[in-house]
């Protein structure tokens, strides 16, 4: 095998090492890691070296590795990838298996090493060599193998027939033949009792087994278990009563099966999920239990065997319910106490979130989910590029965009093994405006409040304005409250900054067209039945539409550089009169930039332009 001396193996240096005595004792062969095959049950140990450049010989021994012989087995040589012998390591016969180049075939290469060996080997040639274990005890496993082989200065033929098993004689069990059994352990190695086995604290070693019928009898372990494929037996007497590993009970004690019910082997087995049950089994006849599913149902029962059919239950609503059971016979009681939990199947999951916000402005995620399984339900958050989620057991959650773009949020809701998964994607801005929006009283009673219904409003919505003011839609995101009365409201985003030559519809007039379509109750739709819709204006006690995403900090600013500008041209134009025809033409080229025409004519004009 490779390895190295020295403390611990390295990977830079793998010597090759041989050994003749079951590990024993170890010499090294080579100081390089070499492909290693076995020929004629061991007498031909064939090597070649195992490197990434070609090669042509091979070495081989046919004493154990105390000397070395080489072979040209190829006149071309051939990148070696291993070694192969068939049928087995019985015969002479091996192949070299490789290629002559990364991009050729594989290159066979038989080796017949028959020829070397003139004669079959006799008795004189082999040798009796006994197995002992480190300590040179010769009892290994309960006992006691000799093995031939052949004598290392015998240049002979072994055969398929040989055999290399001499003689197995079955030693007598000792200490060391044993293991602490189940619940036991050894006594440290300071106390005089350092080999025995004493029971752990945790662990009566005379209670009865679990599968024990009333009236029967049972054997309760004295500590210790033989060592598996151990064969050892009989020994000292001591040696003889470990190998019983138990003691005898037949006396109708406590210690006989149907004692007291702290060790009897009753069982309570709940499930949840869609049909959740609960099972009830016992072992003893005349035990009585008392049976309370924690859901108002109360029984007692006798006569629960193992074999027999067990009580079924089923919850009919999610939640936590307290399973108690009390069993009592003559020898006692006892009680366990299991908690389970029951939970629906979840059947839908719609992620709620303003699809429009500001900068920095906190915003609410909201998880509407069928059923709800309050206290049940676990959700994880996954917000933005961020891998690590936000657990909840609320379904709800509120959070702040501190940089504008796309920002994909996602929630998945898990309740048993029911688990679900939504996903949207939230635009955050610098700027945008928000119109109040209302709605004829005869919506609210077509109202379900569910999140599509609002969704599917708001396009409505959404495309109706586009229609009547020639804005584009995909400027206009229309976002229905939950609750009654319906209300929305209407985020108007400014348009993404492209050259034009024309002036298009600034942020003002984009609004004015708005409000004027609204108040002029343009904007409406029908409901099943004929039943008419009618958006408008909702009045605010702010005042006038406000600006998201802190628009109005930059309202206040562009106010206060406009007045600057004014108050600087008005100075010029009194201190410098050859200022005054320029400001003259000035007004007479925005004068006709907005000429005097009906107010829907000017934005339809201008949008178009």
């Amino acid at each position: 095998g490779p390895g190295n001396l020295g403390s611990q193996l390295v990977e830079y240096k793998e010597e090759m090492y041989i050994t003749s005595d079951c590990g024993h004792t170890w010499r090294q062969v080579f100081e390089e890691e070499h492909h290693i095959l076995y020929l004629d049950h061991g007498g031909v140990i064939v090597a070649i070296k195992d490197t990434s450049i070609p090669l042509k010989i091979l070495k081989f021994s046919v004493d154990e590795g105390l000397t070395w012989s080489t072979h040209n087995f190829t006149s071309t040589s051939v990148f070696v990838d291993g070694l192969l012998s068939e049928p087995g390591d019985e015969t002479l016969v091996m192949t070299v298996f490789g290629h002559i180049s990364f991009r050729s075939d594989w290159e066979l290469v038989k080796v017949d090493f028959r020829p070397w060996f003139s004669r079959r080997c006799s008795e004189d040639d082999y040798s009796s060599w006994d197995l002992t274990n480190l300590q040179g005890d010769r009892c290994v496993m309960g006992q006691q193998r000799s093995f031939r082989r052949r004598k290392p200065a015998s240049w002979c033929v072994t055969g398929r027939s040989f055999t290399a098993a001499l003689t197995a004689r079955v030693c007598p069990c000792r200490a060391s033949d044993f293991l602490c059994d189940y619940g036991f352990e050894r006594a440290p190695s300071s106390e005089s009792d350092a080999n025995k086995c004493f029971a752990n604290f945790w662990f009566n070693p005379l209670s009865p087994p679990d599968d024990c019928v009333l009236g029967q009898t049972y054997t309760s372990s004295l500590g210790y278990r033989k060592l598996v494929s151990n064969v050892c037996e009989g020994g000292s007497p001591e040696s003889q009563q470990l190998v019983t590993a138990g003691t005898l009970h037949p006396d109708p004690g406590q210690d006989t099966c149907g004692g007291p019910l702290s060790q009897q082997a009753w069982t309570l087995a709940c499930r949840g999920g869609v049909a959740p049950w609960c099972v009830l089994q016992g072992d003893v006849l005349t035990t009585k239990y008392q049976v309370d599913l924690g859901d108002g149902f109360k029984a007692m029962y006798v006569n629960l065997t193992l074999t027999g059919e067990p009580i079924r239950h089923r919850y009919e609503s999610p939640g936590v319910y307290r399973v108690s059971v009390r069993a009592e016979n003559v020898a006692g009681h006892d009680e366990a106490v299991l908690f389970v939990q029951v939970t629906a199947p979840l059947q839908a999951l719609y992620l709620e979130v303003v699809p429009v916000i500001g900068v920095n402005q906190e915003v609410n995620l909201t998880a509407v989910l069928l059923p709800l399984n309050p206290n049940l339900t676990v959700f994880y958050w996954w917000i933005g590029h961020s891998l690590q989620p936000r657990l909840s057991l609320e379904n709800s959650v509120t959070t702040r965009f501190g940089d504008p773009g796309d920002v994909r949020v996602t929630v998945q809701a898990a309740c048993g093994t029911s688990v679900l998964q939504d996903s949207k994607v939230v635009r955050v801005l610098d700027q945008f405006q928000v119109v109040p929006l209302q709605f004829s009283k005869d919506l609210d009673a077509h109202n379900p409040n569910t999140p599509e219904w609002r969704e599917d409003v708001g396009l409505v919505v959404s495309r109706l304005l586009s229609k009547e003011t020639s804005i584009p839609e995909e400027l206009m995101v229309t976002v229905v409250k939950p609750g009654l009365p319906t209300l929305a409201d209407l985020h108007v985003l400014l348009p993404p900054p492209r050259p034009t030559r024309k002036r298009s519809l600034t942020s003002d007039k984009r609004l004015t067209a708005i409000q004027q379509v609204l108040k002029a109750q343009k904007i409406s739709f029908l409901l099943r039945g004929g039943v008419r819709v009618v958006v408008a204006v909702r009045d605010v006690d702010t005042g006038p539409p406000s600006l998201g995403g802190g628009g109005g900090y930059w309202a206040v600013v562009i106010l206060f550089v406009s007045g600057l500008f004014a108050v600087g041209a008005f100075i010029l134009y009194k201190k410098r009169p050859g200022r005054t025809v320029y400001a003259q033409m000035h007004n007479e080229k925005e004068q006709e930039m907005t000429s005097p025409v009906s107010h829907s004519q000017g934005v339809q004009s201008a949008i178009q332009g």
